[in-house]
């Protein structure tokens, strides 16, 4: 079964979550993992990201780092995603040559354009729904998803409140992976190896 899983983190990574992680990964369903801590000291995330980074590379899951390019390199993480105020797309693209960028592109397809044409190599729209982790996020609409994915080629990941229930209209109208956040981490009727096990469940219907 093809892997369409892009995963991102809890918000807070706590010690039960290494083990919880990797629980995960030995499913061999995630093909990304992008590590996204807000208001935490560079020199935290560093240490987080290199345990991480043994574990993705344990079981062959593209570790991504978001916003920070710089703590990217510095961690040998397999790319970065950026924001649109995260940096301009051709200066990320010369400093992780060879790496993986990702562009967050909200709801445009002028933005979507301008990101693949300055190297970038997918593009993240969203939120499609509500989501927990960015409440007040821009909102994406389908038929946005579905013009964008007309005029490009390259991966699009869908992004913001996805769930076991709703994501099939993503990749029906257009998304190549569907990224999972609070479904995995934050599930009140689920331990993060059945979230995964449920949405795959569902997938193969």
């Amino acid at each position: 079964m093809k892997k369409i899983l892009y995963l991102i983190s809890p918000r807070k990574i706590k010690k039960s979550f290494y083990n919880n992680f990797e629980i995960v990964l030995k499913k061999n369903k995630v093909k990304f993992f992008q590590l996204r801590l807000k208001n935490t000291k560079k020199s935290k995330i560093i240490t987080i990201s290199k345990k991480i980074r043994n574990i993705t590379r344990k079981y062959n899951v593209k570790f991504i780092m978001n916003d920070d390019y710089k703590i990217a390199k510095i961690v040998k993480a397999d790319g970065c995603h950026i924001g649109q105020l995260d940096g301009d797309v051709s200066l990320v693209r010369n400093y992780l040559k060879g790496k993986i960028i990702g562009v967050t592109c909200h709801n445009s397809a002028s933005l979507a354009k301008k990101a693949i044409a300055k190297g970038a190599d997918y593009i993240a729209l969203g939120s499609f729904y509500s989501s927990k982790l960015k409440p007040k996020a821009k909102k994406a609409e389908i038929k946005n998803l579905i013009k964008i994915r007309s005029i490009i080629k390259k991966p699009i990941v869908a992004i913001g409140g996805v769930n076991n229930r709703n994501f099939k209209n993503l990749l029906n109208n257009g998304a190549n992976y569907i990224a999972l956040s609070s479904f995995i981490w934050d599930n009140k009727v689920f331990k993060p190896e059945e979230a995964i096990n449920k949405f795959y469940e569902d997938y193969s219907k």
